[in-house]
């Protein structure tokens, strides 16, 4: 199924469609302030497997990020931070970065790697948002599958390329090319493992 959702003011009905196909298991693909993503709810064990497949990657090994409406689950899948940490998180969030934070006992078990670490994400996109909001959990999130290609900023062509494969489609308007900007707070300094579409500059606690 392909949905259309307006960006600035998405609406309820719609969201409400999406959300059900998630708390059942389904796959989307939907937007977010970079790049259009693979996502499903966190705890539909069969639906992470599903997105792995998709992926050809081992959950364990696999770099999924979480995707959250605010900074409100943090205290739930990660462990404690420090308070300048924090103040860094709020600052870049939302936005288009991803950092890499230690896990808490609360992620799911699939998910729980030897490295014990989740990437977290808030999107600066209402549609994501808004979802997540609505389904009460985050979405786990990854790339859609091979090579960035023009195709994947137009949800249409994603949806006649992965309809098989996915359960539905947002069409949230067209998506960038430039994934998010991948940091590594799991130790000082911080360490920057992809630069994407956020801004960098090397940051160290106080």
């Amino acid at each position: 199924m392909l949905i259309r959702i307006h960006p600035d003011n998405p609406q309820e009905r719609n969201i409400k469609t999406v959300v059900e196909t998630l708390a059942k298991g389904g796959i989307i693909i939907y937007p977010t302030d970079t790049i259009y993503g693979l996502g499903c709810d966190i705890t539909q064990y069969k639906a992470i497997e599903r997105i792995c497949r998709i992926k050809q990657i081992d959950p364990l090994k696999a770099q999924l990020s979480f995707v959250c409406s605010d900074l409100s689950d943090l205290s739930k899948y990660t462990k404690p931070i420090s308070t300048p940490l924090y103040r860094m998180l709020k600052d870049k969030l939302p936005g288009p970065y991803t950092f890499i934070l230690p896990a808490s006992k609360a992620v799911p078990k699939i998910l729980q790697s030897k490295k014990n670490t989740i990437g977290l994400r808030i999107p600066d996109n209402l549609i994501s948002r808004t979802i997540i909001e609505k389904l009460g959990r985050p979405i786990l999130s990854a790339s859609l599958p091979g090579e960035m290609v023009e195709e994947y900023t137009d949800p249409e062509l994603m949806y006649e390329n992965f309809s098989k494969l996915v359960d539905l489609v947002v069409d949230g308007g067209p998506g960038g090319m430039v994934p998010s900007t991948v940091i590594d707070c799991t130790e000082e300094p911080y360490q920057l493992i992809r630069q994407g579409l956020g801004e960098w500059e090397e940051v160290a606690e106080d």
